[in-house]
């Protein structure tokens, strides 16, 4: 792990000491873990397990140069654009999912109640929507979030949807305004890039980055770069991270990263090592 688990809690302890101070509103603070595999990595397998936990997501696998191959499944859509209607779906808000069926509805049942994870969600909708509104001529926000879920994870959800005023604008055009948004940020942006600069100890490379595609018609899809690695040689680094708002706590935070990681280890066979 990078940054050790003691050390990840200190950072999120050191963030809510600063909001709480009002320096900030919310930060994004994630760790990384390190794997090697004697045999080699075996990623059209991957991306195959990847893309059967979760069908519903945005799987992709990336070949990057030298390589490295950036790797993952997604649930997050950025932004969409199919001629003038745009779809953004920020998610933000997050429990891990149960073996358990009684137990798997009672977290998501937590999850919609929360106040922490709804106030940390809100942050996220309100930016877009914000962003959106003034690029659309018309646009929906919904009062409310949904649940949605993927093998590892529940999360908050919002969709919104509206119809882009200017027609040139397209799809890598509307995801560059909106990205980064304080799902893999936080607000206000300039001071909490700075925050994370300081408190995480490595670079994140493609990690909250965006991944998608784009036609010759400015028609594309484009998707977060979360629940993702990348596999150089017979090694992968993973990346997860969470949202921290000043009613964090830094053992429930280090506990959501940890499950995050699990849709790539459990793609791979692999139970909990983080």
């Amino acid at each position: 792990p990078d940054p050790e688990p003691s050390r990840y809690a200190a950072a999120v302890r050191a963030a809510v000491d600063r909001m709480r101070e009002g320096e900030y509103t919310k930060v994004v603070l994630a760790r990384s873990l390190r794997m090697t595999a004697p045999d080699g990595l075996d990623l059209p397998a991957l991306v195959r397990a990847l893309a059967g936990r979760d069908p519903g997501g945005y799987t992709f696998a990336v070949d990057l140069g030298a390589g490295r191959t950036l790797v993952g499944a997604s649930p997050e859509l950025l932004v969409s654009r199919t001629g003038r209607r745009v779809v953004a779906n920020p998610i933000a808000g997050s429990i891990a999912r149960s073996a358990d069926p009684a137990e798997d509805a009672r977290r998501a049942t937590a999850l919609l109640a929360s106040t922490k994870d709804r106030h940390e969600h809100a942050v996220v909708v309100r930016a877009v929507g914000d962003t959106l509104g003034d690029l659309c001529r018309t646009i929906h926000v919904p009062a409310e979030p949904a649940l949605i879920r993927t093998a590892a994870m529940w999360h908050l959800s919002t969709r919104i949807t509206g119809e882009v005023a200017d027609p040139a604008l397209t799809a890598l055009g509307l995801a560059t305004r909106l990205h980064p948004t304080p799902a893999v940020c936080g607000t206000p942006a300039d001071l909490a890039m700075t925050a994370i600069t300081e408190l995480e100890p490595f670079d994140r490379g493609f990690y909250t980055g965006m991944v998608g595609w784009q036609d010759a018609d400015g028609d594309g899809e484009w998707a977060v770069t979360i629940r993702c690695g990348v596999a150089a040689g017979n090694t992968l680094r993973l990346y997860a991270g969470a949202g921290i708002v000043a009613d964090s706590q830094p053992a429930a935070e280090l506990a959501e990263t940890t499950a995050k990681f699990a849709t790539l280890l459990t793609a791979m066979g692999l139970s909990d090592v983080a």
